[in-house]
């Protein structure tokens, strides 16, 4: 059952030092995420009724995406994520001050265990890397979103190929893409690569995000879901200067924060 002491929720939730999601835990009670999806899953390829079936929500961080899975009927959810800074995917050259803001930020997942017990959940969270899917431990699923987590990842086919072998049924890949490569070589898979310093690795455009999943061993389900990823309260909006405009990387952060972060979403099965 949902917790229904709101004092002691509002407290808990204005002692976490950082939300990436925002959540409704109770009327009235919204966490300041980082991002606000709420009006997302209305938009993506996701099944409205997932009853009977077996979900998995990798990179869950807060849940959202665990708690609307399970808000749909599913039979059981499972949400893995990694709380180990050191098993992230750092390039060699990342500072270690850099690697501890990162885990700070992160936490030890203390809004996941607010948001399930607040919302009487029964999502069952893993600690485990994407790369360590394997059905002989966690099964196969009906259904599994992956999002935002390409981005982080130094080997994203690895993933996506471990990611086939514990789907049964469908798989949602949301990630974010490089609009200016996307408009200029629309049927061309390509990406910006960075891997300095964070762990922030490929930018895909809409065409590589797809020639991803094909090679991890999918197959298209319909046509790509652009969108713009709203940003939360927990997002300040960056201050728009003359100088920043000059800037390309300033322009960017000037756009997601005003008007959200481009991502893709792919709706594809195994081969």
């Amino acid at each position: 059952m949902p917790v229904t002491d709101e004092t002691d929720l509002r407290q808990r939730v204005a002692a976490q030092r950082q939300w990436y999601h925002t959540l409704d835990l109770a009327p009235g009670v919204v966490t300041p995420g980082w991002f606000d999806l709420r009006e997302l899953p209305a938009r993506l390829p996701i099944p409205s009724d997932l009853s009977g079936q077996r979900c998995l929500d990798i990179g869950t961080f807060d849940g959202f995406w665990a708690y609307e899975l399970e808000r749909r009927g599913a039979s059981e959810v499972v949400a893995i994520d990694l709380l180990d800074r050191h098993a992230w995917d750092w390039p060699v050259n990342s500072p270690p001050a850099v690697v501890q803001a990162f885990a700070e930020r992160k936490g030890e997942g203390v809004g996941f265990d607010i948001a399930s017990e607040a919302l009487g959940s029964s999502v069952k969270r893993r600690e485990m890397s994407v790369y360590d899917l394997d059905p002989a431990d966690v099964g196969r699923f009906d259904f599994v979103y992956f999002g935002s987590l390409l981005l982080h990842l130094q080997n994203p086919v690895k993933a996506l190929e471990a990611v086939r072998s514990v789907c049964r049924g469908q798989m949602l890949s949301v990630d974010a893409v490089d609009v200016g490569l996307t408009l200029l070589h629309p049927r061309r898979p390509l990406a910006q690569l960075d891997g300095l310093g964070h762990p922030w690795w490929w930018k895909p455009n809409v065409a590589a995000h797809i020639r991803m999943v094909r090679s991890g061993g999918f197959e298209m389900v319909g046509s790509p879901t652009r969108f713009l990823m709203p940003a939360g309260p927990g997002q300040t909006r960056e201050r728009i200067t003359v100088a920043k405009l000059r800037s390309r990387f300033a322009r960017n952060a000037i756009f997601r924060s005003w008007k959200g972060d481009p991502h893709c979403a792919v709706l594809a099965r195994p081969v």
